[in-house]
């Protein structure tokens, strides 16, 4: 896969102020986004962890909504990239004045990206959603970690089975109700399997034209001292 080596870009990288893990549910985002932030205190750096159920988040558009758990109740697809584009450089604005590295859980693609797709948003309008927001996060010099699994199936399965039967059915009951699913027929564990082989794919895609340093790491073998050796030798971090 062509994503999943680091890209040249990352041969360039020195200093960021702002790391965005991203990577499908359970995939490990939140773990990585607290460890760079504990890599990055420890060798004196201020860091700010930003995790994706942060409240007031920095980035998010959707809690602006009324109905932020169905955003297609409240707006077009368009009007929620212009939302999170506008909330992306406000931040990047705030970011000018400060010293600290954050370190942001998802958000460039899980998070308002998720709702964009499953708002059924047109292809070319996700693409430059993303590369508007690329753009003017750039003066953060920042860096996206992407974790992928070659098998989206088993991946979905296996966080399913780590998280019970409740968490599965609350992911079901809210991301089968969006319109895309709705459209396409999705139901159950299994129409909650193909939503993210469409997403990955989605995910991919834009990840590959991303203009910034950028690493991509297949984790399906969960062996995360090797990966952090990785995470760790593109931030130049010691290991």
């Amino acid at each position: 896969m062509a994503c999943s080596t680091t890209s040249s870009h990352a041969d360039q990288f020195i200093a960021p102020r702002l790391v965005i893990v991203e990577g499908i549910m359970g995939s490990g985002k939140s773990t990585t986004m607290r460890f760079i932030a504990k890599r990055l205190q420890e060798t004196g750096t201020e860091a700010q962890p930003v995790h994706e159920r942060t409240d007031p988040h920095p980035v998010r558009a959707t809690d602006e909504l009324e109905h932020w758990f169905e955003p297609w109740r409240d707006a077009t697809a368009a009007q929620l990239a212009q939302r999170a584009l506008a909330r992306w450089t406000a931040f990047v604005e705030s970011m000018r004045t400060g010293v600290a590295v954050v370190v942001m859980d998802g958000q460039l693609f899980h998070g308002d990206l998720t709702h964009l797709l499953l708002m059924e948003a047109e292809p070319a309008l996700i693409s430059n959603y993303v590369q508007a927001v690329a753009a003017a996060i750039a003066p953060l010099d920042p860096f996206v970690l992407y974790f992928w699994q070659e098998d989206v199936d088993k991946a979905i399965r296996t966080v399913c089975a780590e998280r019970g039967d409740e968490w599965v059915a609350y992911q079901v009951n809210w991301k089968l109700a969006a319109p895309y699913c709705v459209r396409r027929g999705f139901a159950g564990l299994d129409g909650l399997i193909a939503l993210y082989r469409d997403y990955r794919r989605m995910t991919d895609h834009l990840f590959e034209q991303l203009p910034i340093a950028k690493l991509a790491i297949e984790n399906s073998e969960r062996d995360w001292p090797a990966y952090e050796k990785r995470i760790l030798r593109a931030l130049r971090l010691p290991g």
